[in-house]
């Protein structure tokens, strides 16, 4: 009950700044109707108490099993079992993720069901489940994550030459959708289980993070390999503004919790299967280990309704309202520095945000700490957001502009930095994006582009997440050039 008690203060604390925000602009610059306000701030009770649920759940419950299962792939001899293994558990989680549920409906609806979503859900489940695969074994094997990642980068601009713009930018966002709260804690346990059973503290450091960063260039590389089958050139994308419901503040929870329920459990589901499966043929864990487990699969699914309801129902409306009216002041000043906080403070609300930053203080021994991770993530998302916002209002920034200078920046830094830090960087890329930027910044980035005449909202509000999964990579590759640099911090905790 501590426990709980603790992430329940911790993440009020999270999600005060971004209610704050909200309540200030709705007595300041923009007419939020008192219905709409109410859903609001049930949909942040909703998200409070989900969040402190789901990340309970997640710590005893799907972090353990990644571990078991981690532990499983190194003892394996055979390349063949983690190969298969690996691509299976990629595939069926990235299928069931619920991020990427709403990414894929939310791109087939706005492209008029030109791609259906299944399609899109398939071709990014079978990217991640191949560079799944690839990154648990570059662990075993010991390889370079740096060589690994400009090999995957270098494949991927190159086919960004002949894809369109538009499916440039769902691809890097599909990287951030498909790493959301529920395949992160497993991947990083996953990579953790893997190294830690390498008899270098070191080495066992460095590889317990990138395998969710790899994962990610599945996802763009799955959408860009479509998009050469699948031309979209032709296609006009248009969008709908989210039915209001200002009559009943109860009324969009109420409606929201069917489609929720089943879809979080469909997303468990494979993971429970799985657990049972493995507990039965390998694992052989001790009865009362293996019912705690099941039961933090329990409190995970609890918490995962909650939050999904408080972050669909409550926020995306208000976002998009916020980005609509904002939209329409002469001075855009205003809307680009809204814009810039909102991504500092969304980005602590975000789970798997938590779950990483957690495990790199636990996995460091506290010489990386938590505070300081956060610190830099709200810094690079704040940034993210804000340029954003410039590339709407703004005519003539295309996404490239951001994308390909950023990712050689990126690139580039991981010849300077430790790495440790190359690792935690591109895994925090994955987790900036999740549910909360995907309801929350995405409807508000959708509102603003609705509101701007010449903005092409397929491609404009769609590249705000692919910003935010950019900016981590080098906003904590700079503090890892700072940790290199100061002195005090330099010197490493005893083994």
């Amino acid at each position: 009950m501590k426990i709980l008690l603790d992430k329940l203060k911790e993440v009020l604390t999270a999600v005060s700044p971004v209610v704050a925000i909200v309540l200030v602009l709705s007595f300041t610059l923009v007419d939020i109707p008192a219905v709409l306000l109410g859903q609001f701030l049930l949909g942040a009770l909703a998200i409070v108490l989900g969040l402190s649920i789901l990340l309970y759940g997640i710590e005893i419950g799907v972090l353990p099993f990644g571990n078991h299962m981690g532990a499983l792939f190194l003892k394996s001899n055979k390349l063949w079992y983690i190969i298969v293994v690996g691509f299976l558990l990629g595939f069926f989680i990235n299928v069931a993720e619920p991020d990427l549920r709403v990414l894929a409906i939310q791109v087939s609806s706005v492209m008029n069901g030109f791609i259906p979503t299944n399609v899109i859900l398939v071709s990014v489940a079978i990217g991640t489940g191949v560079m799944l695969t690839l990154g648990i074994v570059r662990i075993v094997k010991g390889a370079s994550l740096r060589t690994m990642m400009i090999i995957t980068y270098g494949v991927i601009f190159l086919l960004a030459i002949f894809s369109s713009e538009d499916m440039l930018a769902i691809g890097f966002d599909a990287s951030g959708a498909a790493t959301g709260a529920l395949t992160v804690p497993l991947v990083l346990a996953l990579a953790i289980g893997v190294a830690s059973l390498k008899k270098e503290r070191k080495a066992a450091e460095e590889d317990s993070f990138g395998l969710v960063g790899i994962m990610c260039t599945g996802a763009i590389l799955g959408v860009l390999v479509l998009n050469q089958f699948v031309k979209t050139d032709d296609v006009i994308g248009s969008l709908a503004l989210h039915d209001m419901n200002t009559e009943s503040v109860f009324g969009p929870f109420l409606a929201e919790i069917p489609d929720v329920a089943i879809g979080s459990f469909v997303a468990l589901l494979p993971l429970a299967v799985m657990f049972a499966v493995f507990q039965k043929i390998k694992l052989r864990l001790e009865t009362k280990l293996f019912a705690k487990i099941f039961m933090g699969f329990f409190y995970t699914y609890i918490g995962l309704v909650t939050f999904l309801v408080g972050a669909h129902a409550g926020f995306m409306n208000v976002g998009s309202l916020i980005g609509h009216q904002l939209a329409e002041y002469d001075n855009k000043a205003v809307l680009i520095g809204i814009g810039f906080v909102l991504g500092m403070v969304v980005i602590l609300t975000e789970p798997a945000v938590y779950i990483l930053t957690e495990q790199i203080e636990n996995v460091t021994h506290g010489y990386i700490k938590r505070k300081t991770v956060l610190l830099a993530l709200s810094i690079g998302v704040a940034f993210a957001v804000g340029l954003s916002m410039l590339r709407i209002v703004v005519p003539g920034i295309r996404l490239w502009y951001y994308l390909v200078p950023g990712f050689i920046i990126a690139l580039t830094l991981t010849f300077f930095v430790p790495k440790l830090f190359v690792g935690i960087a591109f895994d925090s890329g994955g987790v900036a994006s999740g549910p909360m930027t995907a309801t929350f910044v995405l409807a508000f980035a959708q509102g603003v582009s609705e509101s701007i005449t010449h903005s092409n909202i397929l491609v404009d509000s769609f590249g705000v997440i692919a910003m935010v999964a950019m900016t981590p990579l080098i906003a904590l590759q700079v503090l890892g050039v700072i940790y290199k640099l100061t002195p005090r911090k330099a010197e490493r905790p005893a083994a």
